[in-house]
């Protein structure tokens, strides 16, 4: 905002300057023309002005452009020739406008010659420091030190030459000269760097010879107009604002012009060999893709489909099938821009010649199979080639190339898509082995992983407070889990606690976990509120959280100062709670569903802050699902009523006896250490 705001106040002041410029230069050459009126305004005023007006639309452009991070190469030279554009249709409607109005005295009028020179000057000056600002960026793309450091001489050096210009004083040859060509060298030098032009495609190159045409057609232009008005002045008045003697103009005009010429012929020359090297470039991007198949795609026929598309683009072919026999596919024909009707008809017709499509690599031409395309009536296509892919020697299908012109293929394509032919068939072996390979050691390493992240993710210390004491213990149904817990404190007097069912197992549901713990070590540490963290958890959870996955939890924040427990509950088990004056045991069914059902910011609708006292002897008691749902051998299960009865036998006790008789009780009614669901638990004891 700051920046746009300078950038108006700069058009402004160069608007302001250029009127102050047109009305002292035209005071001058008026008393200057009329023997009558005696000059008042210094002759050295209006060259002060012009520099005020260059600095203005230097950093208006400066701004304009180059903190614009969006623009790329072409969209720069289209700028560029924008404004060329409209200032040089500008210049032409004021020389027509001077042409309808024939050969008057107003026309003759010196006066009237400074105003269109004065507003040609200012469009050419505008459009100069446009081409400036831009080639910088392109000049400046890859930069390196000695390339930054020539260009801040140059653009400095100009600027400080607007000095030598600003109070008309007397021009010293040598001095002159000697400036004028430090400038012009440095631009030389400065033009030489077109690392942007490679980066062009065919396309954009083409773009950019027309843009780079017209925008030396309009600094021509304007550089005409403005030495044939300054001319006409100069042989009837000897004080006006001439740009002739200016070394800051004339030094932007060489550079702009030069940079201009050199990147047109640079891309002119450069324009026969780029299609050549995108054919070349999109080849290895070809292989690539065929290559790193394996590691990217999923199954074979994600394979068959690259190879089908990438045998295409490379060769120009028109269309292409591939007909694959393998055990894994049985027979499977796969097209491209061709339907498999007609595919059906041109192997139906090749069967019934015995057309095999062997190739002979040692001529010029592959062996000449478009004749018999020639002989298939209603068929648009007249070339085509055959390519046989093996797999572990076995011979799976046969790639056809197809064009519609007759002779289309030559040994080179040939040769290209016999590689990739080759390749697909390494690809297609490899995949094989692999998928092999990862059936065997993939639930293996899962579990392995998931157990090793699982164990690092569950603390091994809580958090003590004279106020409480917590215990907890997690046992995982198979060999990882999705149960988690854990305690963070976050002052002297407030402690938060976690506990969270995440859906699903193995190696996803640990990674799910490790994004919990972070989620809750970032949150807990900002003292949100339990409504807050819940909400902003499921924000952060929805975008790594695949379509059906959620987690359940429940947030605590126990303070001690104040004897009260703020928690938010996301559809997780209800707390049970034993209070221990009045002796009786709750469960709080708080409002609240899982995080990540709902993927919006909706879900602040459906999660409530809760809080209440706690008091000395009270047992809070936080569990997972598999608690609740053990079964035994009937099928009965363990259930809230059950849990309840096994806690207050023992309420009495500390949270770890508590935990180990709650746990005991849990095998002992299941019958089997065997469990179907993770158990985990978490006993608060307040004193």
């Amino acid at each position: 905002m700051r920046t746009k705001a300078i950038t108006r106040l700069l058009f402004l002041v160069g608007v302001i300057t250029w009127l102050a410029l047109l009305f002292t230069d035209i005071s001058i050459v008026f008393s200057a023309s009329s023997s009558n009126i005696r000059q008042e305004l210094p002759v050295w005023l209006p060259g002060v002005i012009l520099n005020l007006y260059i600095l203005s639309v230097f950093y208006y452009f400066k701004l304009k452009i180059e903190r614009d991070d969006v623009l790329n190469f072409v969209d720069l030279l289209w700028r560029v020739f924008a404004t060329g554009l409209v200032f040089t249709v500008i210049s032409l409607g004021l020389r027509l406008l001077e042409f309808l109005m024939g050969s008057t005295r107003l026309t003759t009028n010196v006066v009237f010659k400074d105003l269109l020179y004065l507003v040609n000057l200012a469009l050419m000056i505008g459009f100069l420091l446009m081409a400036f600002t831009a080639w910088k960026r392109l000049i400046l793309y890859q930069k390196s030190k000695w390339l930054i450091r020539l260009w801040a001489f140059f653009e400095i050096g100009l600027l400080l030459s607007l000095l030598y210009n600003t109070f008309n004083f007397p021009v010293v040859e040598w001095l002159y000269a000697t400036l004028l060509s430090v400038f012009v060298v440095v631009g030389l030098v400065l033009s030489g760097n077109m690392k942007w032009v490679a980066y062009l495609n065919f396309r954009q190159k083409w773009t950019s010879l027309l843009l780079l045409l017209l925008t030396i057609f309009y600094l021509l232009y304007l550089f005409y107009t403005n030495s044939a008005l300054a001319e006409s002045i100069g042989n009837t008045v000897p004080h006006f604002t001439d740009y002739r003697n200016h070394i800051f103009v004339l030094s932007l005009i060489v550079f702009v012009t030069i940079y201009s010429t050199f990147s047109f012929l640079v891309i002119l020359f450069n324009l026969p060999t780029t299609s050549v090297f995108e054919q070349k470039l999109e080849e290895v991007v070809n292989f690539q893709r065929i290559s790193q198949s394996i590691q990217t795609e999923q199954s074979e026929e994600s394979v068959y489909n690259i190879l089908l598309e990438t045998s295409v683009s490379t060769v120009f072919a028109d269309a292409a099938w591939l007909e694959v026999n393998s055990r894994q596919l049985n027979y499977k024909l796969f097209t491209y821009k061709i339907t498999d009707k007609e595919a059906h008809d041109i192997i139906t017709h090749l069967k019934t010649h015995n057309v095999k499509g062997v190739l002979e690599q040692s001529s010029d031409k592959t062996k000449n199979l478009s004749k018999h395309l020639a002989s298939l009536k209603g068929s648009r296509f007249r070339s085509i080639l055959a390519f046989p892919i093996y797999v572990k020697g076995e011979n799976i299908g046969t790639l056809a190339l197809l064009k519609e012109l007759p002779e289309g293929f030559n040994k080179e394509m040939t040769k290209i898509v016999s590689t990739f032919a080759n390749q697909a068939g390494i690809s297609i072996e490899n995949f094989r082995l692999m998928e092999e390979a990862l059936q065997n050691e993939r639930y293996k390493e899962e579990l392995k992983i998931a157990k090793t992240v699982q164990k690092s993710l569950l603390p091994d210390v809580l958090e003590k407070d004279d106020d409480f004491e917590v215990a907890a213990f997690s046992e995982s149904a198979d060999e990882v889990g999705g149960d988690y817990y854990d305690t963070i404190r976050i002052n002297d007097h407030q402690v938060s606690l976690i506990i969270a069912d995440v859906s699903g197992k193995g190696t996803t549901a640990a990674f799910h976990m490790s994004q919990m713990k972070g989620i809750f070590h970032s949150l807990a540490q900002e003292d949100v509120e339990p409504d807050t963290f819940m909400v902003r958890s499921n924000q952060a959870l929805v975008y790594c959280l695949e379509r059906g996955s959620f987690i359940s939890a429940i947030y605590f924040v126990i303070n001690s100062q104040t004897k009260k427990i703020r928690y938010a509950r996301a559809g997780h088990c209800p707390v049970l709670y034993f209070c221990a004056d009045k002796e009786k045991a709750i469960y709080f069914k708080d409002k609240g569903i899982a995080l990540g059902m709902v993927r919006n910011k909706s879900y602040k609708n459906f999660i409530q802050a809760n809080e209440f006292e706690y008091k000395a002897g009270d047992v809070m008691v936080l569990y997972t699902d598999g608690i609740t749902e053990a079964k035994d051998a009937k099928g009965e299960e363990f259930g809230y009523e059950r849990l309840e009865s096994v806690v207050d036998e023992v309420r009495s006790l500390g949270p770890k006896e508590i935990q180990d008789h709650l746990i005991k009780k849990l095998y002992e009614f299941t019958g089997t250490e065997n469990i179907n669901d993770d158990y985990t638990t978490m006993i608060v004891k307040f004193r």
